[in-house]
């Protein structure tokens, strides 16, 4: 299997990780020779219950045995798309003045997003941050600002203006020519550079004053990931538009962009079907993201989540480990270089323990478990860790 692995499937780096997978349960995976990986990362941030979890495959099994895909998104009544909208809005404040557009990916609701933006306010220019990450589309890399990623496929979308996230005095650069400004509310691939001194504030605070929109990306910090459903909450501000993906599925792929109504209602005319997809708002993959939620919201997942990063910063205390950024269970161990980087993602998986990099900031190591990992678990891969970095220094 490996060997067609490599030869039919096309491969994204020159050495993927190549486990071999039987079956996943829990905040467990299992290769085709039953050795055990405790799951550290949960599909780089989407599994936000784990593997395998009941409420997922019931909601799954069930929405299969009525129908599958029907019509194309935004044409027929479909309960599982209707009542996951619902409750997404239903997380925000007024609640009933937002609208949610449902995608097949985290990159396709970037698009979306920006095009609404561009749409509404009638300007072209979009402001993005260095060193983002917000999908690998050719429209979502134009706003990535890593030039060593984007040199290869110019070129990309023009209008694109970068600022430094954090450093207050380039928001100048906001102007009445801002269709938008996009960010990450936490930059992911950067390192998991979370805001400061009310920086998210200030920058929505410039949006209102120019006339532009505040786009949030979501996709990582969203669903519970930082202890709050979205990541903005902790931070004092609401966005004029959220894009979310990732955890929002459960394991299943899917998207959105959501915006006030008054705002993403002018994607209905001039031209009228101003974004289009046809898997979008899938019935099966609706219903899955639906359980997803419901649990996430109906539970103590979120209330739990300050107490496990507790744990992790507690029990990752280390001379090599010269700092833990991030918040919730959206963590990422900073090391002196990036050869001990991965020397600890790669020894780890050798002691069973899923563990991965981050796309710009090659000294991280990523750490987005399950939210429903237990206590025992993070002590448990911690353990690993610790272990190998001892077994790495000492040589």
């Amino acid at each position: 299997m490996k060997s067609d692995f490599l030869k039919y499937q096309a491969q994204t780096s020159s050495h993927p990780l190549s486990i071999e997978i039987a079956r996943a349960e829990g905040s467990y995976v299992y290769d085709i020779n039953e050795k055990v990986y405790l799951d550290f990362i949960a599909g780089v941030s989407a599994n936000s219950l784990g593997h395998n979890h009941p409420k997922i495959n019931k909601a799954i099994v069930n929405q299969v045995q009525k129908y599958t895909h029907v019509m194309v998104y935004g044409e027929f009544i479909q309960k599982p798309a209707v009542e996951l909208c619902k409750l997404l809005t239903l997380q925000l404040p007024n609640s009933e003045n937002w609208s949610v557009y449902l995608t097949n990916s985290g990159t396709e609701a970037t698009e979306g997003a920006l095009k609404l933006a561009k749409r509404f306010t009638g300007r072209s220019e979009i402001i993005a941050a260095k060193n983002a990450y917000h999908g690998n589309t050719q429209g979502a890399m134009s706003i990535c600002g890593n030039e060593n990623q984007n040199r290869a496929f110019r070129p990309l979308i023009p209008g694109v203006k970068f600022i430094t996230y954090n450093k207050e005095d380039e928001i100048l650069k906001i102007t009445n020519k801002t269709a938008a400004v996009i960010l990450e509310t936490i930059q992911g691939g950067a390192g998991f550079i979370v805001p400061q001194n009310d920086y998210l504030v200030k920058v929505k605070k410039r949006c209102i004053e120019v006339g532009a929109l505040l786009i949030l990306d979501e996709i990582q910090t969203g669903i519970g990931r930082t202890g709050t459903f979205f990541g903005f909450e902790n931070y004092g501000t609401t966005p004029d538009i959220i894009i979310t993906g990732k955890g929002l599925g459960g394991g299943m792929p899917i998207g959105a962009f959501i915006a006030p109504r008054n705002i993403m209602s002018t994607l209905k005319e001039n031209p009228k079907l101003g974004h289009i997809t046809t898997f979008g708002g899938h019935p099966v993959i609706a219903a899955s993201a639906l359980a997803t939620v419901n649990e996430i919201t109906s539970s103590k997942l979120m209330t739990d989540v300050s107490h496990k990063e507790t744990l992790f910063r507690q029990y990752l205390q280390h001379p090599a480990i010269k700092e833990i950024r991030g918040k919730g269970l959206l963590l990422a161990l900073i090391v002196d270089t990036p050869e001990m980087a991965s020397q600890i993602i790669l020894k780890s998986l050798e002691k069973g323990l899923l563990l991965f990099w981050l796309l710009y900031e090659n000294r991280a190591v990523r750490i987005t478990p399950p939210l429903n990992i237990s206590d025992t678990e993070i002590k448990n891969g911690c353990e690993i860790i610790l272990n190998v970095i001892d077994d790495i220094t000492k040589k």
